[in-house]
C-alpha cells in the first residue's frame, strides 16, 4: 500500500462518518487513528452526545460486524463472551458453544463503569488477548476487533470505577462534549426534518486484508531518534517515582500518584505516525507527538489524593509537561 492511499481511505472513512455525526471532528479522527493502529478507545460525555451513533456510523462506513452491550449490575460475564448450551441432534446430546456478543469486528460497550469487576475482566481479556476462554477453551476473536466503550462522568450510583489495569488497555481515551449552537441547530435539522443521511460503506469486501496492510504501512513511518528521546522523557516524566531517578515535575510531584505505563509511549508513537501520514509525511514531527498526547495520556494518570481535592485533571498535567519538556 501506497501513503496515498492511506490518507484517501482515511479521509473517505471521516467524510462519511461526519454525515451522520454533526462536530466532533477531531474526535471523529482519533477514533479512526486508534482502530487502524489495532487499539480500543474509552469515550467518556454525558448521555444524549451522539456516541452510539457514532460507533454504529463508524461500523456502517467500515462495512464491519457491529454489536453493542448495554453493560448492567447484573450482566454476567457468559452474557458477553458466551456460553455452552446442550443441544440434541440426531438422537446424541452434545455441548455447542454459544457465541456472545463480543464476537464482532466493532463493540460497543455500553456505560462500562456499570458492569461488576467480574464481568469488566471479561472484556479485558478480549481487549487484550483476542480472544475468549469459555470452560478452559479459548475462542478467537474476528480480526480485525476494536471495543469502543462509553462511560458517564457525572452519575457514581450504581457504578464501579474501571480499575487501573482496565484503563491501561485504551489506546485512547476521548470527552465527547456538548454541541455548539450552531452544531445543536444543524443535529434538529438533521433529526426533527424529514432529511437524513447515513453513512455508506467505503472499505472493499476484504477490508480485512485492507486494515491489516495500512496497520503494516504506519508501522513503517520513520521516527527520529531525538524525536522517539522526547516520546521517552515526556512518559518518564510522568512518573512520581524516586526509584526512577531525576525529579519529578511540579504538576505531576504535587498531583500524580501514579504516572504511564510504556503502553502510553507506544500509543504516542503509532497515534503520531498515522498523523504523519496523514499530513503526507512518511516521518513523524514534534507537533504529531503533540497532537496526541493528551488523548493518549490522560486516563493513565493517576491523581493522588490533593489533586482530587483541588479538582485538577489529568489534562491540565499533560498540558504542563508539554510546555516545560524541551524538544
Amino acid at each position: 500500500m501506497e501513503p496515498e492511499q492511506f490518507q484517501e481511505t482515511f479521509q473517505r472513512l471521516e467524510t462519511e462518518v461526519q454525515k451522520v455525526i454533526v462536530g466532533h471532528g477531531d474526535l471523529i479522527r482519533k477514533v479512526l487513528i486508534a482502530f487502524f493502529a489495532g487499539g480500543h478507545v474509552l469515550l467518556e460525555g454525558v448521555p444524549g452526545l451522539g456516541k452510539t451513533l457514532l460507533v454504529k456510523s463508524l461500523s456502517h462506513a467500515l462495512g464491519m460486524s457491529f454489536k453493542r452491550i448495554q453493560f448492567t449490575p447484573d450482566l454476567m460475564p457468559s452474557d458477553i463472551v458466551g456460553t455452552e448450551v446442550l443441544t440434541e441432534n440426531i438422537g446424541r446430546r452434545e455441548f455447542q458453544f454459544k457465541k456472545g456478543p463480543i464476537f464482532a469486528h466493532v463493540v460497543l460497550a455500553d456505560e462500562i463503569n456499570r458492569a461488576t469487576p467480574k464481568t469488566q475482566s471479561a472484556v479485558l481479556e478480549a481487549m487484550e488477548e483476542r480472544q475468549v476462554t469459555v470452560f478452559g477453551e479459548s475462542h478467537i476473536l474476528e480480526s480485525p476487533f476494536m471495543v469502543l466503550a462509553t462511560q458517564n462522568p457525572i452519575e457514581l450510583e450504581g457504578t464501579y470505577p474501571l480499575p487501573e489495569a482496565q484503563l491501561d488497555r485504551f489506546f485512547f481515551k476521548l470527552l465527547v462534549t456538548s454541541p455548539t449552537p450552531a452544531e445543536l441547530r444543524e443535529i434538529l435539522k438533521r433529526t426533527t426534518g424529514t432529511e437524513s443521511d447515513d453513512a455508506t460503506k467505503v472499505l472493499p469486501e476484504d477490508s480485512g486484508k485492507l486494515v491489516n496492510e495500512m496497520n503494516q504501512l504506519l508501522r513503517q513511518v520513520m521516527i527520529a531518534p531525538p524525536i522517539e528521546d522526547y516520546v521517552v522523557r515526556l512518559v518518564h516524566a510522568t512518573q512520581n517515582d524516586a526509584q526512577n531517578g531525576g525529579q519529578p515535575n511540579g504538576y505531576v510531584k504535587q498531583y500524580i500518584r501514579f504516572g504511564s505505563s510504556p503502553r502510553g509511549a507506544q500509543s504516542l508513537i503509532l497515534g503520531a505516525k498515522i498523523q504523519a501520514l496523514l499530513a503526507g509525511r512518511f516521518n513523524v514531527s514534534f507537533d504529531d507527538i503533540r497532537q496526541i498526547a493528551t488523548a493518549a495520556l490522560r486516563h493513565r494518570l493517576l491523581l493522588n489524593f490533593e489533586g482530587q481535592a483541588e479538582g485538577i485533571s489529568t489534562d491540565q498535567v499533560i498540558t504542563d509537561l508539554l510546555s516545560k519538556i524541551q524538544q
